[in-house]
């Protein structure tokens, strides 16, 4: 085939971090969807920060399902990248906390859940050649939500969609924190070469593997340090035997937190900091306040329900710029001074972290490049 620009709608869009996987790996962001006005501000100004152009059809701070009662619009624009010969995707996470296991468990019908089949019908009203639909892991490993996302697989499949989906682990990809996503994958049967899908409409050879770095179990089995003493401003080497650059110290460094623009955004508190004391180095296994290893990769970067992560050898929470590089995000991003301490966290909690969005997208075009007639 000749060769085909990919450009990609973004919806459910946060603060931008899916996006900025797929940007990098040289698909167009032409349009971007995010309901939560302050998480499209980030959006911008994250942009902005990082000179990456703004999206060709510019930014919607609105809900999903309007898009299915104004089509026209939309359609216009699918069939305008159309005739350019540009093939079109469609990316997004739709809210997920209704099928969080650590979540109130009321899956489809709670009022985030619903959107996932919101999303289900954009895709199959609009039918762009490709899709991505990520979402938390407990859509996959609960049965009654596995039963939700099993039948939303049927109707993708129904609509001409041939799949392919993984548990995918953020430490896989070289990010710092044990993090599952569910990453589900669609593309368009007629546009793909025969050998490219079975009979049961599944993606044939998928390079899942392609760009991940680290097996699971190599990364279990690895001699990582457990709990030591809280020492303000302490000093400890990397023990050796660990993979480095999944450490928590190695991304401060890496992204030059101290001096970053958001080094001193964290949270303040009025009372607690005696108890912050008492708590250890590496001591991450309490519902709340956790303080995470410097030598050791995070639990995953979500602080809301009450959980408090405490810096490594510090007296308090991590910081902005901190939470940012957990997510493996470029040290170049950074969110408005205008932003509430609750709304930044809260967007850097629910994004895709970076390394695995890039490494997903990336086997993403490579195998486009290859599958498509």
């Amino acid at each position: 085939m000749d060769k085909k620009t990919f450009d990609v709608f973004s919806f459910f869009s946060g603060c931008g971090m899916l996006d900025l996987g797929f940007e990098k790996a040289g698909f167009n962001i032409v349009q971007v969807n995010e309901y939560f006005e302050p998480f499209l501000e980030a959006y911008r100004y994250s942009r902005k920060k990082m000179s990456i152009k703004p999206p060709k059809f510019g930014y919607d701070n609105c809900d999903i399902n309007g898009y299915l009662t104004e089509g026209a619009l939309k359609t216009a624009l699918t069939e305008n990248l159309k005739k350019e010969k540009n093939l079109v995707g469609f990316i997004g996470g739709p809210p997920c906390p209704d099928f969080s296991i650590a979540g109130k468990q009321k899956g489809r019908k709670g009022r985030n859940g619903v959107l996932s089949l919101s999303y289900t019908n954009l895709i199959t009203s609009f039918s762009p050649d490709f899709f991505l639909f990520e979402n938390v892991k407990g859509l996959w490993k609960t049965a009654k939500h596995r039963r939700f996302y099993d039948a939303l697989k049927r109707i993708f499949t129904a609509a001409g969609y041939c799949l392919t989906d993984r548990l995918c682990n953020s430490l896989e990809f070289g990010a710092p924190q044990d993090r599952d996503r569910i990453i589900l994958i669609g593309i368009k049967k007629d546009i793909l070469k025969e050998e490219y899908y079975n009979k049961k409409n599944v993606l044939s050879s998928f390079p899942w593997d392609q760009n991940i770095r680290y097996s699971i179990q190599d990364i279990k089995d690895m001699k990582w340090p457990q709990e030591d003493v809280f020492r303000k401003d302490s000093v400890r080497a990397c023990p050796e035997g660990i993979a480095n650059e999944l450490t928590v110290e190695y991304w401060f460094r890496q992204n030059d937190v101290d001096h970053h623009p958001d080094k001193d955004r964290f949270f303040k508190p009025k009372a607690g900091l005696s108890r912050m004391k008492t708590i250890s180095e590496g001591d991450s296994n309490k519902k709340s306040y956790k303080r995470i290893h410097r030598w050791r990769y995070s639990p995953t970067v979500a602080y809301g329900n009450n959980e408090v992560h405490l810096h490594p050898y510090k007296e308090r929470r991590l910081s902005v710029a901190e939470a940012m590089a957990l997510q493996s995000l470029p040290k170049e991003f950074a969110l408005p001074q205008s932003m509430t301490l609750t709304n930044c966290f809260k967007t850097i909690g629910n994004g895709v972290p970076f390394l695995l969005a890039n490494g997903v997208a990336k086997s993403l075009h490579e195998y486009l490049e290859k599958a498509l007639k």
